[in-house]
């Protein structure tokens, strides 16, 4: 029974490889290419294919690794408070329009100034923007919080909705709402974070 599912074994396992060296995130890479050399070795146990075995076990061990490595390094992560209009944050929203348009459509970056608005950086490095409009109820309407593609391991978000929690209520944030999650990674993101989705289709978060 296994020897005839074997082909499938491997066709997975290459789907694995495949889809590794497409993405373009370092974490994803890993992860994706873990699972195709541990489904490579099951597929080399069955077939009892000793060089498929050896290989994909070295490079599963180096896989795991380097995951390890990823998820025990130590970084630095600050929240700066900024205008909305300097000229590093207007770069960095031109340089990136593309992609944030793909998470929020429509965002004008000239509705930043006089709102909410900070970057996180994650050893110096500007890894994200948040901008949120504050109308005095306890509401924090989110117009924008946008990751750079290679920091989305969730850490930005941990940090900014657990580590930053005092600085959001310091600013009298009861809650956290998106009108919307277009994007379907970014509404699985928000999920992550302990947001909810309405029957309106908002998603909320408690601070």
């Amino acid at each position: 029974m296994l020897l005839q599912l074997a082909p499938y074994f491997g066709y997975l396992a290459s789907l694995f490889l495949i889809i590794s060296l497409i993405v373009n995130n370092g974490l994803q890479f890993r992860w994706y290419n873990t699972f195709g050399c541990l489904v490579f070795v099951l597929y080399a146990i069955i077939i009892k294919a000793f060089p498929v075995l050896l290989t994909n076990s070295i490079l599963l061990c180096i896989n795991i690794y380097y995951l390890y490595k990823i998820y025990s390094k130590t970084e630095l992560f600050d929240l700066l408070e900024l205008n909305g209009d300097e000229k590093l944050v207007q770069k960095f929203l031109s340089f990136y329009e593309s992609d944030i348009q793909s998470y929020f459509p429509g965002f004008d970056k000239n509705k930043i100034p006089g709102n909410l608005n900070f970057v996180v950086m994650r050893d110096l490095a500007i890894a994200n923007i948040f901008c949120a409009v504050l109308p005095g109820n306890g509401d924090a309407n989110v117009i924008i919080n946008y990751t750079v593609e290679k920091y989305r391991d969730y850490k930005v978000g941990t940090f900014i909705f657990e580590k930053e929690r005092a600085f959001l209520l310091s600013k009298g944030i009861k809650r956290v709402v998106y009108n919307e999650a277009i994007n379907n990674k970014h509404a699985a993101f928000l999920k992550v974070m302990g947001f909810t989705k309405t029957p309106d289709g908002e998603f909320i978060k408690t601070i």
